[in-house]
């Protein structure tokens, strides 16, 4: 098994001390154990849903709050892990199964489950890329997240932290990384894949209370972090995914140290640096544990965990995210529909901004997703054909889930709309 199911925090446990003595040995680690060998298969989902109090939806439910109706929810029959995001996201990880439709259907039952406990608690559960009607607020107080807010008004991204932070939710898709000798394809293909699959999922149309312009608020605030940190590992091409992603870890700068509490690195400083020596952080070199939780603080779109994580999905609603995750999973991990992907997407493989403000307004990023969905579609089992009939007849429309959520925001309301979602109402 490549992977497991694990939330951010889990995944930020060092257990080893092994000091590193330069940067050089720094890169040969993230190079060497960013990526196993291994056949294609293995799927592993996470979504994310804003959590809303049905009596004030204005309110975030508190830490308590949320901490205690977890403890109260039996395991789960699929397998999720429950974890509270930052601003009080709610999200669900689920175990690496047999591919997409094992891990679909998990992932549905886990919901389901979920979602009724937090409806007897008075909550609801909304799937938006973006919270749409309450300002940025962390109620989780951990000190990693105290750590990030200081780090992101020391970087003069305040804001843009904040609302990442605590105001975005997204459907991850966790894959293998493949038989090593596909790995340069299969990593360029699942970004060349990103702006229209950004299209595609675009539901976070209202940030804060207010229309955002952009179909994908989400994306728009991930962009406007630092480039070093959550741009895209590669561009259009890359023949050495593992040598670049270790790279990107030497360039970016340390943003937490564990000592063992997570303390905010408030200068600019690139691990090689630290690794090198130039700039000691602790008063001490890093050890492998501590780019090990250097690399949990790097949020590129497609993130190399042995795994190949892919984390560019807006959180959508229920009606289509399982033809999303189908249609994402089978454009990478089936040859032929491969194919046929790399061709439709090449000529908007780089076009994150258009694709997160204009969506599948624009020509040819609906182009590549007609074609890419409905080459999914052809192979879709009984049991999505309704929801990949939903996905592929809005794509043909040109319209993704922001442009319902506008159009039911406008019609009743901002609140009233995210009430209806948080009551379960399509």
């Amino acid at each position: 098994m490549a992977f497991a199911a694990t939330s951010e925090i889990n995944a930020a446990r060092p257990t080893h001390a092994a000091e590193l003595d330069s940067a050089t040995a720094a890169a040969r680690y993230v190079g060497d154990n960013c990526l196993t060998d291994g056949p294609v298969g293995r799927v592993g989902l996470e979504i994310e849903a804003h959590c809303f109090d049905l009596l004030d939806p204005m309110r975030r439910p508190d830490w308590d709050r949320l901490t205690q109706i977890i403890a109260g929810i039996p395991a789960l029959p699929g397998g999720s892990a429950i974890t509270v995001e930052p601003g009080g996201a709610v999200e669900l990880s689920g175990p690496p199964m047999s591919g997409p439709l094992p891990a679909i259907a998990a992932m549905t039952a886990d919901r389901a489950v979920l979602r009724a406990a937090f409806a007897q608690e008075g909550l609801g559960l909304v799937l938006l890329g973006a919270d749409p009607l309450r300002p940025a607020k962390r109620v989780n107080p951990g000190s990693r997240y105290r750590a990030m807010e200081t780090f992101f008004t020391a970087s003069q991204t305040a804001a843009a932290g904040a609302a990442m932070m605590t105001s975005t939710a997204s459907v991850q898709v966790n894959i293998e990384a493949g038989p090593q000798d596909g790995w340069a394809d299969r990593v360029r293909l699942a970004h060349a894949l990103g702006p229209t699959m950004v299209a595609i999922a675009a539901n976070s149309p209202l940030l804060g209370g207010k229309f955002s312009g952009w179909r994908s608020a989400r994306q728009h605030v991930w962009s406007q972090l630092d480039s070093a940190r959550c741009g895209p590992v590669l561009g259009a091409s890359g023949d050495d995914p593992a040598g670049e992603w270790a790279r990107y870890a030497m360039k970016a700068p340390v943003m937490l140290v564990r000592t063992p509490d997570a303390v905010p690195v408030t200068d600019w400083v690139p691990f090689a640096d630290w690794a090198d020596g130039r700039a000691p952080l602790g008063d001490r070199r890093p050890t492998e544990a501590d780019l090990d939780y250097h690399l949990t603080t790097l949020f590129p779109p497609v993130r190399p965990r042995r795994f190949l994580e892919i984390r560019y999905l807006d959180s959508v609603p229920d009606a289509v995210w399982p033809a999303v995750v189908f249609t994402l999973v089978t454009l990478l991990d089936d040859p032929q529909v491969a194919d046929v992907a790399a061709e439709a997407c090449a000529p908007v493989a780089t076009a994150w901004d258009r694709a997160a403000q204009i969506g599948l307004g624009d020509r040819l990023l609906q182009e590549a997703a007609v074609r890419c969905v409905r080459a999914a579609a052809q192979r879709a089992p009984a049991e999505l054909e309704e929801s990949m009939q939903q996905l592929v007849r809005s794509v043909e429309e040109g319209r993704s889930p922001a442009d319902e959520f506008s159009d039911r925001a406008v019609k009743y309301g901002i609140a009233p709309a995210v009430l209806q979602m948080a009551q379960g109402e399509a």
